[in-house]
């Protein structure tokens, strides 16, 4: 996997006050959050080491037939990862749901919906934010068994699932979320300020042409 994708290599996700960068690795390598200048949460985009990340991807096997692609949902804003090998074809479905289009707003939400559309394939989730560009500390939170609060400085960073991932902390990251079961693997993260309680996402919200399943992340401030 190549530690600096090319910008070429990248689709973006946005919900009018903020926008993440997507890899066809289905690595989000940048994201500031509350507001497009704002200090970043991912950044590996421009240090692989110490930028923090949130990774999202399939278990492809290391033989030929295998093929990631990246599209556009037609006429959305929905960011697709196609992951294709010869047992299986799965894809993550990167969105951002705008909770107010006229006011800016701290809170802010990125959606990741995960399906295998044929066959069977495994997703693995590894989430390590770093909050301000790498130099500011953060704490993990453990408040169930599919949710963390990362807690960084003035901000908290929300993970949620949606299905069938159990996540499965590791010191100051997630660095895998392990599916229960070997159909639809679902993950989900978010993010909000400090003074904004946490709210579920409904599967409601996820896009009309991919089956409910989960979201992911929203902002911080």
């Amino acid at each position: 996997m190549n530690a600096y994708p090319p910008i070429a290599d990248h689709g973006m996700v946005g919900d009018l006050q903020t926008a993440a960068r997507v890899s066809s690795a289905g690595t989000i390598d940048w994201w500031c959050t509350p507001r497009f200048d704002s200090p970043s949460v991912f950044a590996s985009l421009l240090d692989s080491e110490r930028g923090g990340y949130c990774r999202l991807s399939a278990d492809l096997p290391a033989e030929r037939g295998t093929a990631v692609r990246q599209l556009y949902l037609s006429d959305t804003a929905v960011l697709v990862t196609r992951f294709m090998a010869p047992g299986g074809v799965g894809e993550v479905a990167d969105f951002m749901a705008p909770l107010n289009t006229t006011t800016p707003t701290d809170r802010h939400r990125l959606v990741r919906v995960v399906r295998v559309v044929r066959g069977t394939l495994d997703f693995n989730l590894d989430c390590r934010p770093r909050f301000d560009y790498g130099r500011a500390p953060h704490t993990l939170e453990r408040t169930d068994e599919s949710s963390v609060v990362f807690h960084g400085p003035g901000t908290k960073l929300y993970l949620q699932t949606i299905g069938p991932f159990v996540l499965r902390p590791d010191g100051e990251d997630v660095t895998r979320a392990s599916p229960t079961s070997s159909k639809a693997r679902s993950p989900a993260c978010r993010a909000a300020s400090p003074t904004s309680a946490p709210r579920s996402v409904p599967r409601s919200r996820a896009p009309s042409s991919s089956p409910a399943s989960p979201p992911m992340p929203t902002a911080p401030r």
